[in-house]
């Protein structure tokens, strides 16, 4: 027994045995049992430390003291990085979304295209609106003018529903202030600015192809009216109800604005110009202090630079900004505004605690040697590590669902075999942008996600695997395949 237990602690086959049966028994509790993933995360976590022999004070500490113990150095490690960031990205969306953007947007969208070009401004609205605003809100915001277009146009719903969908998606997947980019940011320790430029440049022409393309083709062979029901709560009235569930499983743990069932009607929205100024101060102030620290040298300019591009500094300066232009100045109240705060930001706890399980995990990962033991086999089978990222991130999203576990599951065990490597800033990205492609494939019944839009766009399951599962896997695949020649060519 003693021998076994040897073999499984300290040589690279028995490392990996212990890493597979870690994920087996995290994917069972969380698909068979339903235990919250948060949960999980931490039970096999800490399964894991204690299976690997790995001693009870480094995992968490002594009764004296515990601060530099693996339980709360992977909590707080990437928490810190992490809760501004998605608080303050919480709040500027939830004021975008409730200030009437996405009217202002939809009705200059459809002014420039047209009717026949429809689909298009669809698509650019999910593309724009999903900046700040969460993937699920997004649909719910966004899923009446939809009705409203596919209505006017006289064609099937999925020809204006498929191209909004996949802006909403490839936002929500690869850019920050959303919560999949920045918690890789903290576990493969990258810019937030890289992230940001490798999303759009990976995100884009998966979008352009899962959305305008595949949402095109789809569109003029499956065929879905617009419900009437829906079409009268576009027009008019309220828009519903919806779920709060993760747009990629199981329970909502991806943040975003509470969700209610009634909202006014906004009489004048804001102006195009003023959304799309507030949604690029924070882009353009992290991108400028990303390449400021490679353009220029030390000095005042770099310091200001880095001060405002900060993300979180970027972050506050942009909510700052949409509290006066689109709260104070349209006659909102400091209390209404404090009020519409604490609603949004109320969803961000369990979001918050599975991205610290997941990191957690990734520390007792490293801790242990698996880490190590996966890049010697990596390397000896001569796998790329951006292929690798992709494999698990894709095999743990089809698995459980969740979008969130996937990446941070990745991450954490991926994390390791980066640091061990000298890649640059602009590979480490790349390799996030692989991991964030393989946790949206292959949305299916396991996917809290696939339910929402099935309900919202009045489809059967099987058109919604004949059109939404589709959409996500050429967005994964697509976006991937960008990330990894980039790749091949920078590393």
């Amino acid at each position: 027994m003693s021998s076994v237990v040897d073999w499984l602690r300290t040589s690279t086959p028995g490392l990996l045995v212990l890493c597979g049966i870690a994920i087996a028994v995290l994917l069972f509790v969380i698909i068979r049992i339903k235990l919250e993933p948060f949960i999980a995360l931490l039970i096999v976590g800490l399964g894991l430390a204690l299976a690997a022999g790995l001693p009870v004070s480094q995992i968490v500490g002594t009764a004296i003291k515990s601060g530099d113990s693996i339980l709360e150095t992977g909590f707080g490690g990437i928490l810190g990085h992490i809760a501004v960031i998605i608080g303050l990205g919480t709040v500027l969306g939830a004021i975008l979304e409730r200030s009437g953007g996405a009217q202002a947007l939809t009705a200059r969208l459809l002014g420039v295209f047209g009717e026949r070009g429809a689909p298009i401004a669809m698509g650019l609205l999910g593309l724009i609106f999903g900046i700040p605003v969460f993937f699920d809100i997004g649909i719910f915001v966004l899923a009446p003018l939809v009705y409203v277009a596919a209505r006017q146009g006289g064609k099937s719903l999925v020809l204006y529903a498929m191209p909004m969908l996949a802006g909403l998606s490839m936002t929500h997947a690869f850019l920050p202030p959303h919560p999949g980019p920045v918690a890789l940011g903290g576990l493969l320790e990258v810019n937030l600015g890289w992230l940001i430029l490798m999303g759009f440049v990976c995100g884009i022409p998966g979008f352009i192809a899962a959305g305008l393309l595949w949402g095109s083709y789809i569109g003029k062979r499956v065929i879905v009216d617009v419900p009437e029901d829906f079409v009268n709560e576009a027009d008019g009235g309220t828009t519903g109800s919806a779920s709060k569930t993760d747009e990629q499983g199981g329970p909502h743990v991806s943040g975003g604005t509470a969700v209610t069932t009634a909202r006014p009607r906004v009489i004048t929205p804001p102006s195009v110009g003023t959304i799309g100024a507030i949604i690029a101060v924070p882009l353009i102030l992290i991108l400028g202090a990303t390449f400021g620290t490679i353009l220029l040298d030390e000095g005042r300019l770099l310091q200001v630079l880095t001060f405002f591009g900060t993300p979180a500094v970027a972050l506050l300066i942009a909510v700052l900004i949409a509290f006066y232009v689109l709260g104070i100045r349209r006659g909102s109240t400091v209390q209404e505004l404090s009020t519409l705060t604490g609603e949004s930001l109320r969803p961000v706890g369990m979001l918050l605690l599975v991205v610290g399980a997941g990191a957690f995990f990734g520390k007792v990962i490293s801790a242990t040697g698996i880490g190590t033991a996966l890049a010697d086999t990596m390397s000896a089978a001569g796998l790329p590590i951006i292929v690798l990222a992709y494999i698990i991130s894709c095999a743990l999203r089809i698995a459980q669902g969740s979008a969130t576990v996937a990446i941070v599951t990745t991450g954490g065990i991926v994390g390791p075999l980066v640091a061990a490597q000298d890649y640059s800033q602009v590979a480490v990205a790349l390799i996030a942008m692989s991991i964030a492609a393989g946790s949206i494939i292959l949305s299916h019944v396991n996917d809290g996600g696939f339910w929402i839009i099935a309900k919202f766009f009045n489809m059967t399951v099987k058109q919604t695997l004949q059109t939404w599962t589709v959409l996500e896997t050429v967005l994964s695949v697509v976006s991937f395949a960008v990330a990894g020649v980039l790749f091949a060519i920078i590393a």
